[in-house]
């Protein structure tokens, strides 16, 4: 299992358009602490390419969800893409 795999069966089972997530509830859900660079938008960035190392961003976007960080306050907001 991959580190983010929780956070992206978490997302599923939700059912709302946007959902948010404190990085405390994040680090609940992964089991495990957020890496400092969390705190910066690019981390969140929504892309998925063969030359990013940015595999966290699998975990919202299989989901179907993009993420948003509300920076400065370490909230995450996860919007339902395709609605």
């Amino acid at each position: 299992m991959a580190k983010y795999d929780p956070l992206e069966a978490h997302l599923r089972r939700q059912k709302v358009a946007t959902y948010e997530m404190t990085f405390r509830d994040i680090e609940r859900t992964i089991g495990a602490l957020l890496p400092r660079s969390a705190q910066r938008p690019q981390w969140w960035a929504n892309e998925r390419s063969a030359e990013s190392r940015h595999v966290q961003c699998a975990a919202w976007l299989d989901a179907g969800f993009s993420a948003h960080l509300s920076v400065g306050s370490e909230k995450v907001s996860f919007k339902r893409m395709g609605r």
